[in-house]
């Protein structure tokens, strides 16, 4: 059995709603759209009971609170908590997550779904699960975009995926080409998961993850990579820029992604004084992701 927690909001809320469940519980999240009454449902499913404590449940009423005072309508947001069978809650992720691709370079699906890969068009096989991305949400699927807009055919370059969570980017990367790929994540379920991930998609061998904390890393960089991709709260990039800067080369690129559209002139003016300019960014919604090169 699995726990479902879920919130009622609007189309226009959707993406604000979903990096807020996503943040507070640290899984992967589904939405659906009612095309009749136009109300969204945004739910995340959690093992046991003990992940919805009182901590939990004020930090998700908070974070949807703030979604309110932006200026968005948010709707009801009324926070369900529902147990349901597995069987259940697999049968809702086959109606909800479809193939994605990323132009003609890079093709998501789950292993359900017959779609086949054009010539040259490099395939990632990720099934959804509890501790599982899909690249679904905007801005995973900015950093996927950016993996296949910043990669040099015939050119080495490397990556590092700070929060790796299911791996997605850094099995992404490696189909592209990338190498050599390093990829980390705090939670060591996450990093399990990631070697899972690599390999059915058989590329485990060209990926090294490892559970670590991006506030424990070394302030000096051993090696640094041609794309950084950090799919973080805007806080813990804040507060953390320095770490992530010494390990980006001279030419490389710094994607970040889950950052408020209302602090996103305060990252870039703090990334500007480190000496980065802006290269593309998007919003959607009260995000705003971006990508980062030095002058």
């Amino acid at each position: 059995m699995l726990w479902r927690i879920s919130v009622k909001t609007t189309p226009e809320a959707e993406d604000a709603v979903s990096e807020v469940l996503a943040t507070t519980f640290g899984q992967p999240v589904s939405s659906y759209t009612d095309v009749v009454t136009r109300v969204t449902t945004v739910a995340v499913y959690l093992k046991d009971r003990s992940g919805w404590s009182k901590a939990k449940r004020a930090a998700l009423g908070l974070g949807l609170e703030r979604i309110a005072a932006s200026g968005l309508n948010v709707g009801s947001r009324k926070i369900s908590l529902r147990r349901i069978r597995r069987a259940e809650w697999a049968e809702s992720w086959k109606r909800h997550f479809r193939p994605m691709a990323i132009g003609s370079a890079l093709l998501l699906k789950p292993s359900w779904s017959r779609r086949r890969p054009r010539k040259g068009q490099a395939l990632v096989v990720l099934d959804p699960g509890l501790s599982f991305g899909t690249g679904r949400h905007p801005t995973t699927a900015f950093c996927l975009r950016q993996l296949v807009a910043r990669r040099g055919w015939g050119e080495p370059q490397s990556l590092l995926d700070v929060g790796t969570g299911s791996g997605i980017l850094a099995i992404a990367a490696a189909k592209l080409g990338y190498a050599p790929v390093h990829a980390f994540d705090c939670d060591p379920q996450a990093v399990r998961v990631a070697r899972a991930n690599a390999r059915r998609n058989r590329v485990s061998e060209r990926i090294s993850f490892c559970r670590q904390d991006l506030t424990r890393l070394p302030r000096r960089a051993e090696a640094q990579y041609s794309v950084i991709c950090a799919n973080l709260v805007s806080s813990l990039l804040l507060d953390q820029q320095a770490r992530l800067l010494a390990r980006l080369r001279t030419d490389g690129v710094l994607v970040i992604a889950g950052v408020l559209t209302a602090e996103f002139g305060q990252f870039k003016e703090a990334l500007a004084r480190a000496g980065l300019r802006l290269l593309t960014d998007r919003a959607k919604g009260e995000w705003r992701s971006g990508a980062f090169g030095w002058r």
